[in-house]
């Protein structure tokens, strides 16, 4: 392997447990930080769904006070998004294992599953409602209803994360890098790498290289792509002192 080094600012973060008997093992720092943002995720959803509740029985007094119920759609909004976003993130500091798909499958995209649960029933609320008239039903419930896509889009993880994943990533990587588990990425990029001196994270609006493991490029910036120049390089390396 190279032993060139890169000019840039190199910082080393805090590193996840590596994978070890084909089972990729968390930190129990890590663990913690999940579970802690699970329960702040929990927290704003009930929080959430508490917001919808006023909504809904706004909508049962007549005259129906519009600006008041604008604010609860909005704030109903901001938290059910907010913990979403916590959820997701929990799950790559602490990933689900693919074992059990249905449970893969509910813990994964419990953002989205949630973040229904918060306005759904709103919708429906503001759709039957006798107390408001044609004009600001239409605007009220149209509001509603992309509050309703918009969370629930931003809750749903497109490409989550799981133990099976962080091993494969892993493994990779060690082959490649002569048994070590150990990359560099940067704040922009998109690609984790396995040289410091890559010209792709040596350009000129490069101003500090983060190192540590697949897990922590994962984790920290949800990196889950090997640089192909990186990986080129590192076999033909290999092949040279085969």
């Amino acid at each position: 392997m190279s032993t060139r080094k890169s000019s840039k600012k190199i910082t080393r973060v805090a590193s996840a447990s590596p994978a070890s008997e084909n089972v990729f093992q968390v930190d129990e720092t890590h663990r913690k930080k999940a579970r802690n943002f699970r329960i702040l995720a929990f927290a704003l959803w009930l929080v959430a769904i508490g917001f919808e509740v006023f909504a809904i029985l706004l909508l049962n007094k007549a005259p129906v006070n519009t600006t008041l119920l604008f604010v609860y759609i909005a704030a109903d909004f901001i938290c059910a998004v907010s913990a979403g976003l916590l959820w997701k993130k929990a799950n790559r500091w602490d990933p689900p294992s693919k074992k059990d798909k249905f449970k893969f499958f509910i813990q994964t995209q419990l953002g989205a599953i949630m973040n229904v649960i918060a306005f759904l029933p709103l919708v429906i609320f503001i759709l039957k409602s006798k107390n408001l008239d044609a004009k600001t039903k239409k605007l009220v419930g149209g509001i509603a209803v992309v509050a309703l896509l918009s969370a629930t889009a931003l809750g749903v993880d497109y490409n989550p994360p799981s133990q099976e994943e962080y091993l494969e990533q892993t493994e990779e990587v060690k082959a490649l890098n002569g048994g070590k588990d150990f990359v560099y990425w940067t704040k922009s990029g998109s690609s984790y790498h396995l040289f410091e001196d890559c010209f792709y994270i040596n350009s000129d609006r490069t101003t500090e290289i983060f190192e540590g493991t697949v897990a922590d490029a994962r984790t920290l910036k949800n990196i889950t792509d090997l640089c192909n120049y990186c990986e080129s390089r590192s076999k033909k390396a290999l092949e040279e002192t085969e």
